[in-house]
This record gives C-alpha cells, sequence and structure tokens, in this order.
C-alpha cells in the first residue's frame, strides 16, 4: 500500500474511495433515485411534500451502498486485469490493500440491505435482487462477466428493469399510491434497458487488452473494437428514436412536444461526437464512453421533466 504523510491521509482515503466507488455509477445511481421519483410525482398527480426528503434520502442512502458493494466486488475480484486495464483504480494502483477493499465492500452490502429494510418492503426487495445479480456478476465460481451475453443481460436487467420498475413501485407505496405500471414508466424502463445493453458492450472496447489477457469474453473480443462501436452506437441510436417515435403516440402522462426536442438534440450530439473518435485510441473511446454516460444521466431528468409538463 503507498504510505501516505499524517497531513494528508484523510484527503487522501476519501479520494481514493470516491475512485473506488466509481463515480459515474454513484451519479447514475443517484439520478435514477431522483428521476423516478419525480416520475412518480407526475405519473400518481402526488404533490411534494418535506416529509419526502427523508423518503428521498434514505432510499438514495440504500441504493448508494448497494451500487459501492457491487462494484467494490468487481474490482476485488479484477485486481490483476485493472492492474491493466484500469491502474489508476485505488485497489489496482495500492492505494487501498485487498482486506480494506473487502471490509468497505462488506459493510456497504449490508448497510444497503438494512436501510432498504428500513424503507419499504420494494426498496429490500430491489436492493436484495441487484445485489445477487452484481454478486453472481463478478464472484467465482458464477462470475457471468466471463459470458459476454449475460454480462451484458446483468447490467442491462439491474439498471433498467429492476431499477427503475422497483423504485416506482417503492415511491409509490410511501406516497400511498397503488396502481398498475403507467405507460410513462414502461417507456422509460424499454429506453434504459436498451441503452444500458451499449453500455455493457462499450465499456469493455478500452479493455480490450488486459481482458484477452485474463481470458474475459467479451464482444469486444469476438466481434472487433469498430465493429462494436458502430454497433452500440447504432443501439443508442434505436433508444432515441424510439423516444421520438413516442412522442407521436397518445401517452397521457408525457408532454410530447418537450419529450420530441429532448431527444432529437442528443441524438444528434451523439453521433457528433462518434465523428470525432478513432476506435483504436484508447483515450478517445474511454471519452465517449464517458459522454454516452453523460447522455444516461440526463435522461433521467430530461423524461421525468416531460412527464410533469405532461
Amino acid at each position: 500500500m503507498i504510505k501516505q504523510s499524517s497531513s494528508t491521509f484523510p484527503q487522501n482515503w476519501f479520494y481514493a474511495f470516491w475512485k473506488f466507488s466509481r463515480p459515474h455509477t454513484i451519479i447514475g445511481t443517484s439520478l435514477s433515485v431522483l428521476g423516478l421519483y419525480l416520475l412518480t410525482l407526475g405519473v400518481t398527480s402526488t404533490n411534494f411534500s418535506l416529509t419526502h426528503i427523508n423518503q428521498i434520502l434514505g432510499t438514495w442512502l440504500a441504493c448508494i451502498c448497494g451500487n459501492i458493494y457491487i462494484v467494490g466486488l468487481n474490482q476485488l475480484e479484477d485486481i490483476e486485469i485493472d492492474k491493466i486495464n484500469k491502474p489508476n483504480l485505488p485497489l489496482a494502483s495500492g492505494e487501498f490493500t485487498e482486506t480494506q477493499g473487502k471490509t468497505i465492500v462488506i459493510i456497504t452490502g449490508i448497510l444497503a440491505l438494512i436501510i432498504a429494510w428500513f424503507n419499504s418492503p420494494y426498496l429490500l426487495g430491489m436492493v436484495a435482487i441487484s445485489l445477487i445479480i452484481g454478486t453472481a456478476y463478478s464472484l467465482p465460481p458464477i462470475r457471468l462477466k466471463q459470458y459476454p451475453f449475460w454480462a451484458a443481460l446483468c447490467i442491462f436487467s439491474v439498471r433498467g428493469t429492476i431499477v427503475n420498475l422497483g423504485l416506482f413501485f417503492h415511491f409509490s407505496w410511501l406516497f400511498q399510491r397503488s396502481q398498475g405500471i403507467p405507460g410513462a414508466v414502461w417507456l422509460l424502463t424499454a429506453f434504459i434497458i436498451i441503452f444500458t445493453f451499449a453500455i455493457a458492450i462499450f465499456k469493455d472496447i478500452p479493455d480490450m487488452e488486459g481482458d484477452k489477457l485474463y481470458n474475459i469474453t467479451t464482444f469486444t473480443l469476438q466481434l472487433g473494437q469498430k465493429r462494436v462501436f458502430n454497433l452500440a452506437l447504432w443501439v443508442l441510436t434505436t433508444c432515441y428514436l424510439g423516444m421520438i417515435f413516442a412522442g407521436f403516440l397518445n401517452i397521457a402522462e408525457v408532454n410530447k412536444t418537450f419529450l420530441l426536442i429532448s431527444h432529437i438534440i442528443p441524438l444528434i450530439l451523439m453521433w457528433t461526437e462518434s465523428k470525432k473518435i478513432d476506435t483504436h485510441n484508447k483515450n478517445q473511446v474511454a471519452s465517449f464512453y464517458q459522454f454516452i454516460w453523460k447522455l444516461f444521466f440526463i435522461e433521467y431528468i430530461i423524461f421525468p421533466v416531460a412527464c410533469i409538463l405532461g
């Protein structure tokens, strides 16, 4: 482990913990909680209440702890691979010891379940299922991340289906608005499922070297960088065209004009940025991958707004 001076140790520890938590996933989880809260307000015609603040905070803490457990466990199992693919991560760089990593993962996993249990049965179910899938994704002997299809299925089933439907049922239960799943929730869920599939296949493009060395089969190794890049691009295009088409349908909970405009713009931006990328340049591909995550973040803002305006 890299030694730190006593004067800088706390700051360095928290910075390492922030990297260990994988910031882009933390932001995505945080926005999904906020987005589904706003979406549930819109489609159930519920007014904001100060009591919601504690409910949102509890939901967020449970989801964040679950998020850290899942990404932390993945890093614990991928230390040697990350020394090649992501050498700046705390376990790969030596900022954290393996014991520290295990401690963080165990604590956050337990906290996620306890906090969820105190909030609602729907949140507990959502968190528990997510942790089980996240464990199966990383931990031997199952280690589903070794298989491209199952790895992608794990990612988009959690991010797309379990999180969106689980949070909607959770907030509906808290608001005492028992009802079926409205069209707007199904629309967002379908968008996120397809979008996270693109994320799942795209994330392995810059990690090709380490994955090949440690026999982690990915679509990138099977099809090549350029083909996977183009495949992910067209999958994302399908997402946006689907939302644009939905703007012409009669979905009562959604403002159609806002839905159209708010999805045409990111679609144009995505294609404009994609033309600048050399798929053999690892830094450019990694940068575009972060750009895709930004589009993912924005969706959890613009879609709930479309529902509130509807």
